[in-house]
């Protein structure tokens, strides 16, 4: 993959991140996110999951504003998210990855309804709350099951994550 598909392919992950669909990214994207992920597996706000969502939410855009807000605005453009994906991590996405994984982490104590680790079924639900086709999500869950024991464990999960927003696809 060429540098200007890889920028396309990075640019088509921004819209992820810009829940509300202002043009940026900021504190207030993940803030929702969260909301929307505690919403949909019942989860109050107050609880300890909820905390630790929010939190993981928090951490998250710490980490992706020091790497993407190159102004200091408290806002990530799209080209601010492009530049920085492809200089800063396209040729290491594990540390996108460590910037992700409170946020990881805490979905997936929420998306845990048995306490057994997370099945493919709620891995699907997570990313349609997060606004992902159905067919996608439900496709992405049972892609994580890798070993078919019908759970995913975080660091399958992380690993996936970190590959979907800045790795390059095969050609």
């Amino acid at each position: 993959m060429d540098s200007a598909e890889y920028e396309r392919k990075i640019a088509s992950r921004f819209a992820a991140f810009d829940q509300d669909g202002n043009g940026y990214i900021d504190r207030e994207d993940f803030s929702s996110a969260a909301a929307k992920l505690l919403a949909e597996f019942s989860v109050t706000a107050r609880s300890d999951k909820g905390q630790d969502l929010y939190s993981g939410a928090e951490a998250f855009w710490q980490g992706m504003a020091g790497i993407a807000d190159v102004d200091g605005d408290q806002r990530v453009t799209r080209q601010e998210f492009v530049t920085s994906a492809v200089k800063r991590l396209r040729d290491n996405p594990q540390r996108f990855g460590e910037i992700a994984r409170p946020f990881v982490h805490a979905v997936i104590r929420v998306a845990d309804e048995d306490g057994r680790g997370v099945t493919p079924a709620a891995v699907g639900r997570v990313l349609r709350a997060l606004g992902v086709d159905d067919g996608i999500a439900a496709a992405a869950g049972a892609a994580l099951d890798t070993d078919g024991d019908g759970r995913i464990g975080e660091e399958d999960a992380l690993t996936a994550f970190a590959a979907y927003y800045v790795t390059p696809e095969p050609e």
